[in-house]
């Protein structure tokens, strides 16, 4: 087995994409840290969900969250390259996500008060996972500010993820009686 260390990054830097190193604290890493922690959240919720459906598009959203993290991880200068090999956020998957949203509201009795997390062990990992998706939309958007973010649509993308994940945690408790849901 290959060594898991490098030692490349023991002084403090770390490489993007496509060539290039950076400071470890640079808000690129930042921004990727935290789609990282995204993944891990989402990951822990799909072993607690109980619905079958809902495991499946964790998953399929975990594996589109590493192209979120190539975007962010390729510097403004090398997003030709990203683009030419890989794929890259689209509005298609925005839409995606947006039917997806209507799909489940429509099958759920949405609360119409404050919803309080941990109705449900899965409900309560979606929960978590959302606030790191929240977290991660906000690193973005100061890639944004800082003209480091290639493509808009990753805003919008972890926007509708994190309505996505608050939707799926009500479908995942939409049998349970309402004051639990809402405390």
């Amino acid at each position: 087995m290959a060594r898991i260390y490098t030692r490349w990054g023991d002084e403090g830097n770390t490489s993007l994409l496509f060539g290039g190193r950076v400071s470890k604290a640079d808000a690129r890493c930042e921004a990727c840290g935290c789609v990282d922690e995204a993944v891990a959240a989402l990951g822990l919720a799909r072993s607690l969900v109980e619905e079958l459906r809902l495991q499946d598009i964790i998953k399929a959203f975990q594996r589109e969250l590493f192209v979120v993290g190539a975007e962010l991880a390729t510097d403004p200068s090398n997003y030709s390259k990203l683009v030419e090999n890989f794929s890259v956020v689209t509005q298609d998957m925005v839409d995606h996500i947006e039917t997806l949203i209507d799909e489940m509201i429509e099958e759920s009795n949405m609360p119409h008060a404050f919803i309080i997390p941990g109705a449900s062990k899965g409900s309560a990992a979606l929960d978590v996972a959302r606030t790191v998706i929240r977290r991660t939309e906000r690193r973005v958007v100061d890639l944004k500010e800082q003209d480091l973010l290639n493509n808009s649509y990753i805003i919008s993308y972890l926007n509708r993820l994190a309505d996505l994940v608050f939707v799926m945690a009500r479908y995942e408790d939409r049998k349970l009686p309402l004051d639990i849901v809402t405390g």
